[in-house]
């Protein structure tokens, strides 16, 4: 024998209602109602059964809470479940891929860092012993070919100026520096 949809909806409006005073007995009969639509909503949202259990698990918790403010004027029980249960998935889903987002952003930085760090720590080395090797080889010149070249190279001065700032002729200055140039790539460059 059908059932008169009419007694239904009247029926799962005061079974909300009876929820919403604190009726425990009630509540488990919503839930065997409901239950097997509700999870079907998340699961279809979801695609995965036990993220679908949870949220059902955690519609039902909000059924309890919020049946209070349950309005028949507004919806049908059913109706308003299954848009909480599809709300609730719908974050979880968002939720996951928030965090998946996030995981692979932080993997990703974490390589670019470890690539960064081992990259700046050898550039740091290496540039270490660079600096190391051209003082060493700097020390090897004469007093006025290295005065001559520091000047050029570290003060960024022109061969004119250093010349005036040495009270030396400019033809002097270049022939130190020449010089100066020819024995650092001698030490330097030993076998060229």
């Amino acid at each position: 024998m059908p059932t008169d949809p009419a007694n239904d909806l009247e029926a799962e409006i005061e079974l909300l209602q009876r929820v919403a005073q604190g009726d425990r007995v009630s509540f488990e009969t919503l839930y065997d109602r409901f239950s097997g639509v509700l999870f079907s909503t998340a699961y279809r949202v979801l695609n995965n059964q036990e993220a679908a259990e949870d949220v059902l698990q955690d519609v039902f918790i909000q059924i309890w809470e919020k049946a209070p403010l349950y309005d028949p004027a507004r919806g049908k029980p059913m109706t308003w479940a299954v848009t909480l249960t599809r709300n609730k998935a719908i974050d979880r889903l968002r939720s996951t891929v928030r965090r998946n987002r996030l995981q692979d952003d932080v993997e990703r930085e974490a390589e670019t860092f470890e690539q960064f760090d081992d990259r700046s720590s050898f550039d740091a080395v290496a540039a270490g012993e660079t600096k190391r090797i051209v003082r060493d080889a700097i020390q090897k010149l004469s007093k006025d070919q290295r005065e001559a070249i520091e000047l050029a190279f570290f003060s960024s001065l022109t061969q004119a100026e250093i010349a005036v700032r040495l009270n030396e002729p400019l033809s002097t200055i270049k022939a130190r520096i020449r010089r100066g140039m020819m024995k650092l790539r001698e030490v330097l460059n030993p076998e060229v």
